[in-house]
């Protein structure tokens, strides 16, 4: 689930929807020897570099740019500054975000220079306890989402075949019955908000059932994971309560083992505590969450207003698996991923890395890069069919392929039963009025008010 599901957070300090709100004490240290400095404070370009590219100053991580046009913000920074761009974090915190597709290709695929090593980074000594991004960046902790190396892959090796063994068809049904079951609390209506009433609800829905919750149950932890999404005072009181679930659940399942991923992780002959249990559910299921629900939302935004979209899938044209390739190619959920810390001082893209400098992966400007769009068309292809986009991430770190299967059935599913059941669908107010998610990380809708003809329930048409 990113890692379209593994993302960032809104600078409000929303949690990741790839990662759970660090749980670790806010006044934890660097990993021992950690340097200080060597961050990219001036953003120059190493010495040779190419003189197009050779702006210096910091773009700023925010503002309106990211939320309402950040494709052209991009091809901005490409022009000025190349494949990798000296950014400035909340706080005045430097990093590098890289906006080249084989420049973060190269990252992702070089786990020991660029590992997911946060305790590498040599910003610690100055980032405050209440930072807003410390969610997102988080702190060492013993779960899949903040090891790396060696413990990452004890990890994965425990959690992968545990979602690996989810039966697809079983994964369909429980979209389906769950999806329509979110359409007839609406459907009499002929209006809803299909963010908050559908998109939202549905991946959480789905991802609690497959863990081992009950359905009950289900329903609160999609309402804890929309008030870590959403920020502000009651975040950290919901991350609270989201531990509270896993340890219950953890202990449920070690009491009474059943036919889901809990209980799977639980069998795994390697020893791990209920803590890493917990925190690895956690980043299972936040991590499906808001990137899938932000998938749904962009299909859906697509549909309703982009006509040459929504006639080719309607119509026919193009299944409903191309069109919402063509959603992560283009409106890609997790538009910015933190992130990789470098090992020791190299050179990325013209520009000089210092040891412990955060990369940022920027998966929506590097799906975008005018090269490899060249090298896609020049070959024959289209995009649209093409799954070499990197909203999923890459390497070593990236979202596990069972995770990105039961992301793609559930968003999938949640476009076919919207449209077999609201089939004349259309927006409520003006395109315009559409609100972007405030956050250079994520790339979602806040609301969708749609309108349609009122229509029975699935229980009136038995």
């Amino acid at each position: 689930m990113t890692t379209p599901f593994l993302s960032g957070a809104p600078a409000s300090g929303a949690p990741a929807s790839g990662a759970p709100a660090s749980g670790a004490p806010a006044s934890g240290a660097p990993a021992s020897g950690a340097p200080a400095s060597g961050a990219p404070a001036s953003g120059a370009p190493a010495s040779g570099g190419c003189p197009a590219h050779a702006a210096t100053t910091p773009v700023p991580l925010g503002g309106p740019a990211f939320r309402t046009e950040p494709q052209a913000l991009y091809r901005s920074m490409r022009h000025s500054y190349g494949p990798v761009v000296p950014v400035e974090l909340p706080g005045g915190f430097p990093a590098w975000l890289i906006v080249g597709y084989r420049e973060l290709h190269q990252v992702t695929s070089d786990g020991e220079l660029f590992p997911r090593d946060v305790g590498l980074w040599n910003q610690w000594e100055h980032i405050p306890a209440d930072w807003p991004l410390l969610p997102m960046v988080g702190r060492p902790m013993p779960s899949i989402y903040f090891t790396a190396g060696a413990e990452h892959r004890r990890h994965s090796e425990m959690v992968v075949p545990a979602l690996e063994a989810v039966d697809p068809f079983e994964i369909r049904e429980h979209c389906e019955q769950l999806a329509d079951r979110l359409v007839d609390s609406i459907c009499a209506r002929g209006t809803a908000d299909l963010v908050a009433e559908f998109a939202e609800p549905l991946p959480v829905l789905v991802l609690a059932r497959l863990v081992g919750f009950p359905d009950a149950e289900g329903a609160d932890i999609a309402r804890v994971l929309k008030d870590l999404a959403d920020g502000g005072p009651g975040a950290h009181e919901a991350y609270g309560r989201f531990g509270a679930h896993m340890r219950r659940l953890v202990a449920a399942k070690r009491e009474t083992p059943g036919d889901d991923v809990t209980s799977r992780m639980l069998a795994d002959p390697e020893p791990f505590t209920d803590e890493e249990y917990a925190l690895d559910l956690m980043a299972v299921t936040a991590a499906g969450h808001l990137t899938t629900a932000d998938w749904i939302s962009n299909s859906l935004r697509l549909m309703l207003t982009e006509d040459q979209f929504a006639d080719s899938l309607t119509g026919g044209r193009r299944s409903v698996g191309d069109a919402m390739n063509e959603v992560l190619w283009e409106e890609s959920p997790t538009q910015i991923l933190a992130g990789r810390w470098a090992v020791r001082d190299t050179q990325l893209g013209g520009r000089t890395i210092r040891a412990g400098d955060m990369l940022l992966l920027g998966l929506g400007a590097a799906n975008t890069d005018p090269l490899i769009r060249q090298e896609i068309t020049s070959g024959g292809g289209h995009h649209a069919a093409n799954g070499s986009h990197l909203a999923f991430s890459h390497g070593e770190y990236r979202c596990p392929f069972p995770a990105q299967e039961i992301a793609e059935t559930i968003a999938r599913t949640a476009i076919e039963v919207i449209l077999d059941r609201l089939p004349d669908l259309g927006l409520a107010v003006p395109a315009e009025d559409l609100v972007r998610r405030p956050s250079a990380f994520l790339r979602g809708t806040t609301a969708l008010p749609v309108r349609f003809a009122p229509v029975q329930t699935t229980g009136d048409l038995l």
